[in-house]
């Protein structure tokens, strides 16, 4: 909607994520380091924590664009709400096998190691990723080791990154992981960006799309989205994103602090939780001094595991708005209209 307006080619500022935008900040170079030192060994568990939205998917998307694809193979697991059958399942069909409802486990593990061994005499590697791994259960975090457990005499056949939330810390260190922490090559925890690197960020993905100037954000501007978003970047661009609609909206080239603090109004007042109604048993039960209910909080519907689909939405809104906000605006700046108008005063 606003691409147009600013002269941009995409939208600089998606939920989905996307490593055409990827920005290089200190920690997600070091984790990327991290990713790839571990793809050098060959073997063992690298394991990537950080907080909801801190960019670690869009880290092993930039991973995929960089590897070797005639010598790695790659799953990627993004569903980690499985159980220890389900997950055994998932891996054999993320590498491209056969894997019916009616095929026992022996005959899955069968499979995958055959792929495995193929993938060896074909001088191919097998790279395992999971996401979102603090979902993943004690037992199918176990099951995950146990395939470690494929390898020739000098090498293992087949490696596994883990990234997860912060909980998954907690997983890792309980009393039961023992083997599984012995396997773990490196492990890395990606916080959140600093105040500098928040506005190159922002500058970055939007000179990526064509930006040139046109909005020009002021320091405060910059400083107002660090507060709110903490540095993390998918809260940076849902809100980079509505700041920008505002600004085509009201046909804005330059926003302050507080054009900013306007957006994050509404952003919070959108997801503010509608009033209880009072139950009919005790009608008496409603609140009568005025205090505002508990809230959602933005990031609990953008922190989720579907930005994609959310992202997908908004952009068939958005588009449905496109041509009728350009009417409207013709129609408001037109002459005729302005006769009309004062042809019907008269």
């Amino acid at each position: 909607m606003y691409e147009s307006y600013y002269g941009l080619s995409d939208k600089p500022f998606r939920l989905r994520p996307d490593p055409h935008f990827f920005f290089g900040s200190k920690g997600h170079k070091r984790a990327m380091a991290y990713l790839e030192y571990g793809l050098s060994q060959g073997e063992g568990f690298i394991v990537i924590t950080g907080e909801v939205g801190a960019g670690k998917t869009t880290l092993v998307r930039n991973l995929f664009n960089h590897i070797e694809s005639d010598r790695i193979v790659t799953c990627h697991l993004v569903n980690t709400h499985l159980d220890s059958d389900d997950v055994l399942r998932g891996v054999v069909g993320g590498f491209g096998l056969a894997c019916e409802d009616s095929a026992s486990k022996t005959t899955l593990l069968g499979r995958l190691e055959t792929f495995l061994r193929q993938c060896e005499q074909d001088n191919k590697r097998a790279l395992l990723v999971v996401d979102e791994a603090q979902n993943l259960t004690p037992k199918v975090v176990e099951e995950l080791r146990m395939l470690s457990n494929f390898q020739t005499d000098d090498k293992s056949l087949l490696q596994t990154f883990l990234l997860g939330q912060p909980e998954f810390r907690a997983t890792m260190h309980s009393p039961g992981m023992s083997q599984l922490r012995q396997r773990v090559i490196a492990t890395y925890h990606l916080g959140p960006m600093d105040s500098a690197e928040s506005q190159a960020y922002i500058e970055h993905r939007m000179r990526t799309v064509g930006w040139s100037g046109d909005p020009h954000l002021t320091p405060a501007a910059y400083a107002a989205v660090f507060e709110y978003t903490g540095g993390i970047p998918r809260k940076t661009n849902h809100l980079m994103d509505r700041l920008l609609l505002m600004g085509f909206l009201e046909e804005m080239h330059e926003f302050t602090d507080t054009d900013v603090d306007t957006v994050i109004r509404d952003i919070q007042q959108e997801f503010q939780a509608p009033p209880a109604e009072p139950s009919p048993a005790h009608p008496s039960a409603a609140p009568s001094n005025g205090a505002a209910q508990p809230g959602f909080e933005p990031d609990m519907m953008f922190g989720g595991q579907y930005p994609a689909v959310l992202d997908e939405r908004m952009m068939r809104v958005e588009k449905s708005l496109t041509s009728v906000l350009s009417i409207l605006k013709k129609i408001v700046r037109s002459p005729s209209s302005y006769n009309i108008h004062q042809d019907s005063n008269e």
